[in-house]
């Protein structure tokens, strides 16, 4: 799973239950002078939204998800139940929004990979380059926001259980991109990659969480990358199991 916890966004294609607001439309700056009244309205529209969001998880990293109530965030917003719940689905989604920068990013990687590259090759790439970026989806990053921000999701059940819709639409979206005629196949080879991307991120994070540098996290990161893969392309035998 996967996130930028360092501002609202914490890996999918989301269910139809959810649907967060996009990006600006194109067009002229809502800010300036004489733009259309419907470019001012989505600016304030996405104003609220962040507001609200960031409402949220500061109250959720000050004092635990369980403890915050809905009403309690739509007053530290300024804002109503109602109007909370037009934005965000339900409280899940105030802290997996932020997830929302790396939905479907998997299978575009792969539709997007050069010719001559095989599906696992542009993958592993592309994550040996989000973790030399630091990327905070991949659980390696030296902010503490960011790794508070991955504690709440992972040490609360609800999030780790809504955070599986993400894993399974991304997991769709790869298999899509893989090929769309394969099936079970596709689907398959799918879910092995976006089991070990997890894992790969969970295994950073719980380092870097008990204390370890976060450059050795890193070379530590890329090293269990290459073990993954492997694993990936030619089975458990070759590593004794």
């Amino acid at each position: 799973m996967s996130p930028n916890p360092a501002r609202p966004a914490p890996a999918r294609p989301a269910p139809a239950r959810r649907s967060p607001a996009g990006p600006s439309p194109a067009g002229p700056n809502p800010a300036s002078p004489g733009a259309p009244e419907p470019g001012l309205r989505t600016l304030k529209k996405q104003r609220t939204r962040q507001t609200i969001a960031e409402t949220a998880i500061a109250l959720f990293l000050d004092r635990g998800f369980d403890q915050v109530s809905v009403a309690e965030i739509a007053a530290a917003a300024e804002v109503s139940k109602p109007t909370l719940f037009r934005y965000f689905a339900s409280k899940e989604e105030l802290v997996l929004h932020r997830f929302a920068d790396h939905l479907g990013e998997a299978g575009r990687v792969v539709a997007g990979r050069a010719a001559g590259v095989t599906p696992l090759d542009a993958l592993e790439r592309h994550h040996l380059e989000r973790l030399e970026a630091r990327d905070p989806s991949t659980g390696l990053t030296d902010q503490p926001e960011s790794l508070a921000f991955l504690r709440l999701v992972y040490e609360t059940p609800s999030l780790s259980a809504h955070l599986m819709d993400y894993i399974d639409a991304d997991t769709r979206a790869l298999a899509e991109a893989l090929d769309p005629d394969r099936g079970v196949t596709a689907r398959l080879v799918a879910a092995q990659y976006m089991a070990v991307r997890q894992e790969l991120a969970h295994s950073v994070w719980t380092r870097l969480a008990a204390g370890q540098d976060t450059d050795a996290a890193a070379r530590q990161a890329a090293a269990e990358t290459a073990t993954a893969f492997s694993l990936l392309r030619n089975g458990a035998a070759p590593h004794g199991f």
